[in-house]
C-alpha cells in the first residue's frame, strides 16, 4: 500500500530494505516497537516480539549489550520462524556493538538491522576504528543501520569543538541551538562516513530523537532539508500513560502532517503489568487519524453530557472497538480493504443520527428521556431499529453481516 493522503506533502528518501520491509521512498511510513525483556532469554524475547508482531508491529528492536543477549540472537529468530513470524529484528548496540558482532557472526546474520549510537561508540580515533568495524560487517551481511543520535547521548567532542567555534564568532548563537547542530551533524556526518565505508545510502536511515516535543520538531525539520536518507521518527523517554502519548502525538503530528517520517516509534513507559502492546497501537491510531495509513476500523464515539446519562453507550462503544482489533488479524487475511471501515456508536439524538449516517455502519443509542429504540445507518440509510435487551450483540452481528457484504473476498 502507498503513501494515502492525498492532500499532505510527502518528503522524498531514498528507500531502504529491512528484511521484508521497505522505509522510505514511496512506501507506507513503517510502526516499530522494542521488547524489553532480557535478550539473553530466548523464550521470552520471542514470545514477546510474536506479541507486539501480533499488534502490528512491522519491525522489532531487541537489546544485544552482552555476550549472552548477542548468542540468544539465532536462537530467537529460530524460534520466530518455527511460529511462523516474519518480523524484521533490529539489533540495539550501544559502547560494545564492534566486539559483539565480530564475535557473534550468527547474531550479525540473523539481525535486518543494527542500530548503531555515534556518541556511543568511542571517542577519537577509537570511536572511529569501533564504527568502521560494524559498518564494515553491515556490509558483509547485507543488513541496514540506523544512525540514531541521541539528546543525551550526543558526541561530546564535536560539541566542544561547535562550542568553541561558536563563542570565537562575531554573532554567537544560542548554546542550545549548537546544541541541535551538534545532533544533525553527528547523525549526518556519521551517515556520509558510512556511505565512504561502503554502505550504500540505501542500506542507512537516520534518526535524531528527542525528549521535548519543540526542540524534536525543529531537528527534524532541519534533517529533512539537508538530507534525503530515510528518517526514523520518535520522542525518546515519552513518559507513562497518557502523558507519552500526547507528547509523542504533538511531536509526530506536526512532523508527519509536513510530510516528515518513514518509520515511527513511541516510546512509552508501560504502566507495571501492562502489554509492551499499547506503544504499536498509539502509532498505528497516530497513523490511521490522520489518514496516512489503515490498520483497523476505528469507532467515532460522542463524549457524553447530561443527555447520556446511561453509560451504556460507552460501554457499547469499547465493547465494539475491542471486537474490532481483536478481529482484524482474522478478516485481514479473508477481506480486502476492511480496516478503513468506519463505526459510530452515538449516544442521543443530537449527533447520532447524523454520525451515524455518514459512517459505514452507525447506531444511535437512545439517550436520557428519548424513545427507548436505537436506529441502525448503513452507509447513510437506516436500515433497522434494535430493541430490547440484546442491542449489543445484535449490532455486533450486523457489523458481521455487512463486512461480509461490503468487502471483496480475499
Amino acid at each position: 500500500m502507498s503513501y494515502k493522503h492525498p492532500f499532505l506533502p510527502r518528503r522524498q528518501s531514498i528507500a531502504v530494505q529491512v528484511g521484508n520491509i521497505t522505509v522510505g521512498g514511496d512506501s507506507p511510513i513503517v510502526v516499530q516497537s522494542m521488547t524489553n525483556t532480557d535478550t539473553a532469554d530466548e523464550e521470552a524475547t520471542a514470545n514477546q516480539i510474536a506479541e507486539l508482531a501480533a499488534s502490528g508491529s512491522e519491525m522489532v528492536r531487541i537489546t544485544v549489550d552482552k555476550t549472552e543477549s548477542a548468542a540468544a540472537v539465532p536462537g530467537i529468530k529460530a524460534r520466530l520462524k518455527h511460529m511462523g513470524i516474519n518480523v524484521p529484528l533490529v539489533g540495539d548496540f550501544h559502547f560494545n556493538g564492534h566486539k559483539l558482532l565480530t564475535a557473534h557472526p550468527g547474531c550479525a546474520e540473523a539481525l535486518d538491522k543494527y542500530r548503531i549510537n555515534p556518541g556511543n561508540v568511542g571517542r577519537g580515533k577509537r570511536g572511529d576504528e569501533h564504527f568502521a568495524t560494524m559498518i564494515d560487517i553491515a556490509v558483509k551481511y547485507n543488513k541496514a543501520v540506523r544512525i540514531g543520535v541521541n539528546w543525551g547521548s550526543m558526541d561530546q567532542e564535536l560539541l566542544a569543538k561547535l562550542m568553541d567555534e561558536n563563542a570565537k564568532a562575531d554573532s554567537p548563537k544560542e548554546p542550545k541551538q549548537i546544541m541541535f547542530e551538534t545532533v544533525i551533524r553527528s547523525a549526518l556526518e556519521s551517515g556520509e562516513t558510512a556511505e565512504k565505508l561502503g554502505l550504500p545510502k540505501s542500506k542507512i536511515i537516520l534518526s535524531c530523537k528527542m525528549s521535548d516535543v519543540q526542540d524534536l520538531v525543529t531537528v527534524y525539520r532541519a534533517m529533512a532539508e539537508r538530507c534525503d536518507y530515510a528518517l526514523h521518527l520518535g520522542l525518546t523517554e515519552a513518559g507513562m500513560g497518557s502523558k507519552g502519548i500526547v507528547a509523542s502525538t504533538a511531536a509526530l503530528a506536526i512532523l508527519l502532517h509536513e510530510g516528515i517520517g518513514d518509520t515511527i516509534r513511541i516510546s512509552l513507559t508501560p504502566e507495571p503489568g501492562a502489554a509492551r502492546t499499547k506503544e504499536v497501537i498509539v502509532a498505528q491510531e497516530i497513523l490511521q487519524t490522520m489518514g496516512l495509513r489503515a490498520f483497523v476500523p476505528l469507532v467515532t464515539a460522542c463524549p457524553g453530557c447530561g443527555r447520556t446519562s446511561s453509560t451504556y453507550f460507552q460501554e457499547l462503544a469499547e465493547q465494539i472497538q475491542t471486537y474490532l482489533r481483536e478481529q482484524m488479524p482474522v478478516w485481514a487475511t479473508q477481506y480486502q480493504g476492511v480496516e478503513t471501515m468506519s463505526v459510530a456508536v452515538m449516544g442521543c439524538v443530537v449527533n447520532g443520527p447524523g454520525e451515524s449516517k455518514h459512517a459505514n455502519i452507525g447506531i444511535s443509542l437512545p439517550g436520557t428521556g428519548e424513545t427507548p429504540v436505537a436506529p441502525v445507518y448503513e452507509d447513510g440509510k437506516k436500515t433497522v431499529t434494535l430493541k430490547g435487551d440484546n442491542i449489543a450483540a445484535e449490532f455486533q452481528g450486523l457489523v458481521d453481516q455487512y463486512i461480509e457484504r461490503s468487502y471483496e473476498k480475499l
